[in-house]
């Protein structure tokens, strides 16, 4: 995991932040499971894979108001949130 410096923190552990927000409010979670079509196991099986972490912030970021609570949720920005999607997607590729 690299911290980036433009968002202040490691994208991965923000989206894991993220997930953990999503997983508190079972109806969330339940929408999560049926819009990515992921199951229970497949969720826990992609913790590390950054495509997987992106699409997460992008299911938050399809619903702005649950994008917007997410972030003040785990104290940062809704803009740091979804740059941290754009930097999972394309690591090398970071602009605010």
């Amino acid at each position: 995991m690299e911290t980036n410096p433009n968002l202040g923190q490691d994208p991965e552990i923000i989206a894991l932040q993220a997930l953990g927000w999503v997983l508190q409010d079972q109806d969330r979670a339940e929408r999560l499971l049926a819009v990515t079509g992921l199951d229970p196991r497949e969720l826990r099986s992609g913790l590390e894979d950054p495509a997987m972490l992106a699409a997460l912030i992008g299911f938050l970021a399809n619903h702005e108001p649950d994008l917007i609570a997410c972030a003040e949720a785990i104290g940062i920005a809704p803009a740091t949130l979804a740059a941290a999607a754009d930097h999972l997607n394309f690591p090398g590729d970071f602009h605010e």
